[in-house]
């Protein structure tokens, strides 16, 4: 049966999703096409998810929330996130996930990073930004701060965030480890230290981390700054940034000249793309045999990253 795929967000002009999606649906012989959904109000985002004329959708900036919204059913994962990355349906129900924390950290752990009690400084206030403060706990990171332009805004979002995370960690049934060098929910609630800031007040937190995650937007514009003053990194760091496909972004450039190792969003985009499959061919519940493929090679070739 032809199933329709999208992603929806806006601008999505330079993502390399559909190529990568549908390199895959191919490989497996599914008659399954994806394709972009490029609607630029958020009114139109909401009637294009009513609608619910789809088998699956991915969501990019800025409708994470409203698909959070738009939901059913929620996994842990979009409701720490406070919004949701991709959007299954299932009968009558729709399902929110957000693969974007596992995507970056799975792909970080293929370059040989180890979270176990690393520093790890997170840019940024959106979902995105706390989906990967999660995983990075989950991974076994010591200290996990948030920062922003605004040091309440920044307090507000992860107050909300650790209020929901204790919620689920200490639930009747603690969620086990995905892998298993990872932490329980409970476990990683229990030993990692949130802290919050802004990027003025955050200089030593930032020139201390281990690593540094840029979770904004900022980089997807030519002539954008990074989110604060690259000055303070150095050699030994590993800094991250999630933008891809619009060149390198200031904080790439700044990273790298301080001897920083240094990977744009490519990798993150390909793994978050891995665990959306993994998670829409078993939802939907299509025969097809996963064994035996490589489902990062496979995608990252589809869209021409050289990545490890």
């Amino acid at each position: 049966m032809t199933e329709k795929l999208y992603l929806l967000g806006h601008p999505i002009a330079h993502s390399k999703s559909p190529v990568m999606y549908n390199a895959v649906y191919e490989r497996l012989g599914l008659p399954w096409h994806y394709e972009p959904a490029d609607l630029a109000t958020a009114e139109e985002a909401r009637a294009f998810l009513a609608a619910r004329d789809f088998l699956s959708v991915n969501i990019t900036t800025p409708y994470k929330p409203e698909a959070l919204r738009a939901a059913t059913h929620r996994a842990a994962s979009a409701k720490l996130a406070q919004g949701a990355n991709l959007l299954v349906k299932h009968g009558d129900a729709l399902i929110a996930y957000n693969t974007d924390g596992q995507g970056c950290v799975a792909f970080l752990e293929r370059t040989g990073f180890s979270f176990d009690d690393a520093s790890v400084v997170v840019c940024g206030t959106g979902p995105t930004a706390l989906a990967i403060c999660h995983a990075c706990a989950i991974a076994g990171a010591r200290e996990v701060v948030l920062v922003g332009r605004d040091k309440e805004r920044s307090r507000q979002v992860l107050e909300t965030y650790v209020e929901a995370f204790d919620q689920l960690a200490h639930a009747a049934v603690d969620l086990p480890a995905a892998q298993e060098h990872h932490r329980s929910f409970r476990t990683a609630y229990d030993q990692t230290a949130f802290k919050f800031g802004s990027y003025a007040t955050s200089t030593q937190a930032i020139g201390s981390a281990d690593l540094v995650v840029n979770a904004t937007t900022l980089g997807m514009k030519p002539d954008d700054p990074a989110p604060f003053e690259v000055g303070l990194l150095h050699e030994g760091q590993c800094v991250f940034d999630a933008v891809y496909g619009h060149g390198e972004t200031a904080l790439v450039v700044g990273a790298r000249t301080a001897g920083c190792m240094v990977h744009d969003g490519a990798g993150m985009l390909v793994a978050q793309a891995v665990s959306s499959v993994q998670a829409v061919i078993d939802i939907a519940g299509a025969d097809v045999d996963l064994e035996g493929i490589d489902l990062f090679s496979l995608m990252a070739e589809a869209a021409g990253f050289e990545v490890a």
